[in-house]
């Protein structure tokens, strides 16, 4: 006969208690050495790359070294920095290349801008129109200096003839000191303007198009909406190219040289010419070291004031 059944529980209750589980200990995070691997090789490859020829450089502009003998140089101290800063040519050759570094970026901010409007809008061919504005980016600074000294051949260029055919007359491109500047810089804003063009196309397409629809409800023409909506988001990126493209005008030699050589009569003698003349030309090493040191201390200075000039800016955002 089958006895009283247990109380509800009663089981349970006589049932011994699981042990405790101790909470799982908090692993550590594990450190790796990659981030300072990669960082050491960046430094090592700064170094290499960079240091070591700056400081070869600074330490060759205190010498009197020459091209024929540059293990036979003796140290002169600043006398070669002395030399540059007590005549006018090193003064005139910083304002050659402030000219046209001001010239070239303004030219190819703007160009390159409108262009990356326009390239922005839907139409027929937009992508081959796209490619065609994209060839002089890549195509070789030799090569558009030889087209461009045809463009400007005094007897049978396509500029002399086409002023011809409009009865103004011949003008002396590459060899009129009034001219030298204005034919270098057209060079250059063609080729690099396609740079420009692209950076900012490519902001373009950041921009959200509920800000476009908002202001085409607001009855904004397309000036407005340029003002208001597209050049705020085009302002960062207008600013790094335009440092970028000052940085660059800074050391091209390239284009000025196979145009003009620096001519005529030194209306195009920049800081970098003015250092390839004096080094190799003149087989004086030494100075053109110091030519070079000066020029780089010329873009450390205006890259500085970039960053002078965005740090106070960012300050008194932060502060309104």
């Amino acid at each position: 006969m089958p006895g009283p059944a247990a109380p509800p529980g009663a089981a349970t209750a006589s049932r011994p208690a699981p042990p405790a589980t101790a909470a799982p200990a908090r692993r550590r995070p594990r450190r790796t050495l990659a981030p300072y691997a990669y960082a050491g090789l960046g430094a090592v490859f700064l170094l290499v790359f960079a240091g070591i020829p700056l400081l070869w450089g600074i330490g060759l502009s205190v010498t009197d070294t020459r091209l024929l003998r540059p293990n036979g140089g003796s140290f002169v101290g600043l006398d070669n920095y002395a030399q540059l800063f007590s005549g006018s040519a090193l003064l005139r050759s910083v304002l050659t290349t402030l000219v046209y570094s001001a010239a070239t970026v303004a030219g190819a901010l703007v160009l390159g801008t409108v262009s990356a409007v326009v390239l922005n809008r839907a139409f027929p061919g937009r992508l081959l129109a796209r490619a065609v504005i994209v060839m002089p980016w890549a195509v070789p600074t030799v090569a558009v200096a030889l087209v461009f000294r045809w463009i400007y051949n005094d007897s049978a260029g396509v500029a002399n003839t086409g002023l011809r055919a409009l009865g103004i007359g011949e003008a002396g491109w590459l060899t009129d000191p009034d001219f030298g500047m204005v034919s270098v810089l057209v060079a250059t804003v063609w080729k690099v303007t396609p740079f420009v063009m692209l950076v900012v196309l490519a902001a373009l397409q950041s921009v959200p198009e509920e800000l476009y629809e908002a202001t085409r409800v607001d009855g904004a023409d397309a000036l407005a909406t340029f003002r208001l909506v597209v050049l705020p988001f085009l302002a960062p990126t207008l600013k790094i190219a335009g440092l970028l493209m000052t940085i660059w005008s800074f050391r091209r030699f390239e284009i000025i040289w196979l145009l003009t050589g620096g001519g005529p009569v030194d209306a195009t003698n920049t800081v970098v010419v003015s250092l390839y003349r004096e080094a190799f030309n003149n087989s004086r090493l030494g100075l053109g070291a110091a030519i070079g040191v000066v020029g780089l201390s010329l873009s450390v200075v205006v890259t500085a004031v970039y960053f002078a000039i965005e740090r106070r800016n960012a300050r008194q955002e932060a502060g309104s």
